[in-house]
């Protein structure tokens, strides 16, 4: 089993402490949250590959802790747990965006199983300056079962790729608040070599400046907006599939 960081939080330290046991027993680094605010902020000092989250906590529930989660670690894969799994909570969870839906008490081989399969999900990083965009693309990608992280500017994004070093695809806006793609195709050669590259452009070819078409050339892919979307996941499939075999 892949080994990964993972939060759990639960305001009962008994459910935090068996998940810590047999996650831990796994390999995989656990940090553990008794309530929202503590979870956020170590959110916001570390990525977590998966977070488990108990949906009836006090003061802030598991669902609006995950839609703050989504704001900082949008590549975070979040499973809500629950004693009270009736069809309108999966529902809402599904909604808010939220992979899995598991009931209390917790049949622990089936959570081990759904680890792995949400950490076998291909990493893909969105670099665009332009929130609508992305999140469309987060929930096209999320309902095709590819773990998404967003940045929105060069500096967002390097501070991504410094935190992951396995995305298997990347996707760059070739104009962004800090110019153009080049400086993230630099940082992606450097932390994370492998990885696949799409430049993403309202800008048909033949209309881009000449020292820009110069860094669409250095791309493994380019697609045009508006999307072809068929041709958009294909080459996302493809590259991802390059990645895994190298």
């Amino acid at each position: 089993m892949t080994s990964r960081r993972i939060l759990v939080v639960d305001d009962d330290p008994d459910n935090c402490h068996n998940l810590f046991d047999v996650l831990t027993d796994f390999g995989h680094e656990v940090d553990i949250a008794h309530d929202g605010p503590a979870a956020l902020k170590l959110v916001e000092s570390k990525p977590y590959e998966i977070a488990l989250l108990d949906f009836k906590m006090p003061g802030m529930d598991g669902l609006t802790l995950y839609r703050e989660i989504r704001k900082l670690r949008a590549g975070t894969v979040a499973m809500i747990v629950t004693a009270y799994a009736t069809p309108e909570t999966q529902q809402e969870a599904l909604e808010a965006g939220t992979w899995r839906v598991l009931a209390k008490p917790l049949d622990f081989g089936q959570l081990l199983a759904h680890v792995e399969t949400a950490l076998k999900q291909p990493l893909v990083l969105v670099v665009d300056d332009d929130h609508s965009l992305c999140e469309n693309l987060w929930q096209l990608l999320r309902d095709r079962g590819y773990r998404v992280t967003l940045a929105h500017d060069c500096v967002d994004a390097t501070r991504r790729l410094s935190e992951q070093t396995e995305y298997q695809v990347v996707l760059v806006d070739l104009q962004l608040p800090c110019g153009d793609g080049r400086d993230v195709l630099e940082e992606v050669r450097k932390s994370n070599p492998k990885a696949g590259t799409i430049l993403i452009t309202g800008n048909h070819f033949e209309s881009v400046p000449k020292d820009q078409q110069v860094v669409l050339e250095e791309a493994d892919a380019v697609c045009f907006k508006p999307f072809d979307v068929a041709y958009l996941l294909e080459t996302i499939q493809r590259l991802a599939e390059v990645q895994e075999e190298l």
